[in-house]
């Protein structure tokens, strides 16, 4: 049966996944890549170093974003977000990081001694925390019964 996802749905999958692909465009080219986030009042939250993901953002501040839950091809979850990117500054970056931290560190099996996501820490000052504020978004699934 394939259908639509209900609110509920919708809001639990957000919660419990941990990654999702964000899709950006700028100067007629189309990018799409996993990032880690955190969803909390209508808005996601996600970290980048700089790179070409931020500078199209920046272009062009309308994004896609997609998060699925994918068991095998007849049993899927897939949410579909229209918004837009924000930068985040001062505290509300803080505690945006603090929050990526608490989802993520609990996970981890083996902490490794590199630094997270390829940010050098001698540049962790230039690590770029944003909101993509949600302006659409629909839920899908197919479930069949065996």
């Amino acid at each position: 049966m394939l259908g639509e996802l209900s609110k509920k749905e919708i809001l639990d999958l957000l919660q419990n996944q941990l990654y999702g692909y964000l899709g950006c465009h700028a100067n007629g080219e189309t990018y799409v890549v996993p990032v880690n986030f955190i969803y909390s009042e209508n808005a996601l939250y996600a970290h980048s170093g700089p790179g070409k993901k931020i500078d199209m953002m920046r272009q062009n501040p309308k994004v896609c974003f997609q998060v699925g839950d994918i068991k095998n091809s007849f049993h899927w979850k897939s949410v579909v977000i229209d918004g837009q990117f924000e930068e985040l500054h001062d505290q509300e970056r803080q505690q945006v990081m603090q929050g990526i931290i608490q989802k993520m560190m609990p996970l981890k099996e083996n902490t490794p001694r590199e630094t997270s996501h390829g940010i050098d820490p001698a540049k962790h000052d230039q690590l770029i925390v944003y909101k993509i504020a949600i302006d659409t978004v629909s839920g899908r699934f197919e479930s069949h019964n065996e």
